[in-house]
């Protein structure tokens, strides 16, 4: 097979794994080739705009496991290829220095014992960044169940690395994928999350240490694919970043690629289900929001007419309207149509002096919802009443901005919700 046919087979293969977004390295070249800003890179647009590309590949789609939701599992009837790392290493520099990408995502199926998948991926990283002195950005799978030592290893060359949990709970897990461990996964996560902390720790003290993964690391659930419904995704997320140290939890919509009687029968992948648990994440990393708050006790599902935060809007108008004149960051942050730039520069103009409401639009803030949450001078911007603002907000649900890449980070001492995964 030559050259070409792999890169197709195996380009195809990596399409469905949604978390290679990449952020948040400053991995510099000191003379050699490429360097990883902090802008990221992958098919996606920074904050300033600007579209960033990255090689998505596997380094074998040949797999032991037989996933239900996967296109690679073991039982599917398709074209099976591999790599080797020289091929990977000249495709790579190749591709860089025709300007066609910024960086490498990769990935594999699990072809034999996990020390010697991941040793693979290793190596591809080692040779680019020892033999070729390439700064470009890279990102590597972790293959949950393989040996510490080689996690670490990845680490030294990787910008991020991701392990990947694809389904929320340990039952779902033991249903359409149960040659996984949900500990396995839940442990190369922990282990990751120590290193980065330590590594951090180091550099703050002024130790000559090299820095673990400097980008973080990030995961994917599949959404659709179990019974599992929302507040379990986002209990799920917000433990993980709050006990793991997470940068990213990426939502990736099933999307039916095998016949399996495990599987749900969709008319459609379910992309504003994907949509608004993109929403409910922005609002725990970001806004200050738990997870228990995003969704009342009773209640399942997000809303596919409204975003979550104008949803926990209505739900509390006891909370409502917010002083602009006297509120703090925090309670800016939970009225609909202001974010983090609106609410700082609220707080920020006000040092000078009185704001007038219709100096609002000016700094950003998204007037058509966020006058009925408002008030100045004691005197509410807008008096609709609560029907018709469920209305017009339903008519302007928010969309999801550019992500702010940052993460909180994580708490030892968090209080976990009950959830089915017992974490390491």
């Amino acid at each position: 097979m030559d050259m070409a046919e792999k890169v197709e087979i195996l380009a195809a293969s990596a399409r469905y794994d949604a978390s290679c977004a990449s952020s948040g390295s400053s991995r510099r070249s000191k003379g050699g080739l490429g360097a990883s800003s902090p802008s990221g890179v992958c098919h996606s647009f920074t904050g300033d705009g600007r579209c960033v590309s990255l090689l998505k590949l596997l380094y074998s789609n040949s797999c032991r496991k037989d996933c239900a939701y996967c296109a690679n599992r073991a039982s599917a009837d398709i074209a099976r290829t591999s790599f080797t790392v020289e091929e990977l290493v000249k495709l790579t520099i190749g591709f860089y220095r025709r300007n066609y990408i910024e960086g490498l995502f990769l990935s594999s199926g699990i072809f034999s014992d996990p020390d010697i998948v991941m040793g693979r991926l290793i190596e591809v990283a080692r040779v680019l960044r020892e033999r070729e002195r390439f700064g470009g950005y890279i990102h590597l799978k972790a293959i949950p169940g393989c040996g510490e030592a080689l996690l670490r290893k990845a680490g030294l060359y990787a910008d991020r690395l991701s392990a990947n949990i694809e389904l929320p709970t340990a039952s779902s897990l033991a249903l359409l994928a149960p040659q996984k461990s949900g500990q396995e996964i839940l442990g190369a996560m922990r282990f990751m999350g120590q290193a980065e902390a330590e590594s951090k720790e180091d550099r703050r003290r002024r130790l000559r240490a090299p820095a673990f993964a400097p980008a973080g690391q990030s995961t994917q659930l599949v959404i659709g694919a179990s019974p599992d419904d929302d507040r379990t995704i986002i209990r799920l997320a917000g433990a993980l970043y709050g006990r793991m140290g997470l940068r990213r939890v990426y939502y990736s919509a099933f999307i039916p690629v095998s016949s399996d009687p495990r599987l749900p029968i969709l008319r459609s992948p379910p992309l504003i289900r994907e949509h608004r648990l993109y929403q409910a994440d922005w609002l725990m990393r970001f806004y200050g929001f738990k997870p228990d708050e995003i969704l009342d006790e009773g209640e399942s599902n997000l809303s596919a007419d409204l975003d979550p935060k104008s949803a926990w809007a209505l739900r509390h108008p006891d909370f409502f309207p917010v002083d602009i004149d006297k509120a703090d960051y925090f309670q800016l942050l939970r009225v609909p149509g202001l974010g983090v730039t609106g609410a700082g520069r609220i707080i920020t103009t006000r040092r000078a002096g009185r704001i007038a409401p219709e100096d609002l639009p000016k700094m950003g803030i998204v007037m058509k919802r966020a006058r009925y949450f408002l008030s100045s001078g004691g005197r509410p911007l807008d008096a609709t009443d609560q029907d018709g603002i469920a209305r017009s907000l339903v008519a302007t649900s928010a969309k999801p901005g550019p992500s702010p890449h940052a993460a909180p980070a994580p708490h030892a001492d968090q209080a976990l919700p009950q959830l089915e995964f017992a974490f390491p």
